[in-house]
């Protein structure tokens, strides 16, 4: 997987299969736009498909909904993991003993400076749905337990690590938050996250 999923513009293969037109159209919209925002008759038009065969595939929108976190979350954690593992092979021996989590500022950086960046989609959809939908809560959460798991591998043999990146991933959090306000917000919040980092492990780096 690589980062075209998140910097490319949207480009729809017409010669995909329905249902992978579907709910690559729904992917765009619902990122985008919202889920609230996005009716079933724009995917509809985008995916270039007639109703009955959406509804084919996908019989209600909650149904689309649960596919698109489902598939969000698969695309982004193979994303967000290759960024890891290529910010921390950038680092020296030294850096990485005395700051293991700034590939994690680096990676979201990235991401955080994109022209389509509009937050985390599970942060997003558990903001817009609530406990409408249940399985929106579970996605989400499952999702953030897995990028937190991310996060503890840079952190091989580290005291408390789980903790710590636990720790990591709120920061993290806090920072795609405020830099959905745009503007200079975006490197507030990575200058924020990165002095976040560098104090959540300054006291378990040996010295």
């Amino acid at each position: 997987m690589t980062d075209a999923l998140f910097f490319t513009p949207f480009v729809l293969d017409p010669s995909l299969p329905a249902r992978e037109r579907i709910l690559l159209a729904a992917h765009e919209l619902f990122y985008r736009d919202g889920l609230r925002a996005t009716g079933v008759d724009r995917v509809i038009a985008a995916a270039g498909v007639t109703k009955v065969t959406f509804y084919r595939h996908f019989p209600a929108k909650d149904e689309l909904i649960r596919a698109f976190l489902a598939y969000r979350h698969e695309r982004w954690m193979a994303w967000f993991q290759a960024a890891l593992a290529r910010h921390q092979a950038a680092q020296s021996t030294g850096e990485r003993q005395r700051q293991p989590l700034q590939p994690l500022a680096g990676a979201l950086g990235e991401w955080l400076r994109e022209p389509g960046f509009r937050g985390c989609a599970f942060i997003n959809a558990v903001a817009e749905l609530g406990g409408g939908l249940g399985d929106a809560l579970a996605i989400s959460a499952a999702h953030k337990q897995d990028m937190v798991g991310a996060i503890e591998a840079l952190l091989p043999g580290q005291p408390e690590a789980r903790a710590l990146a636990e720790a990591a991933g709120l920061a993290a959090d806090g920072a795609i938050v405020r830099a959905q306000t745009g503007g200079a917000a975006v490197e507030q919040a990575l200058a924020g996250l990165e002095r976040v980092l560098a104090a959540l492990t300054a006291e378990k780096t040996p010295a």
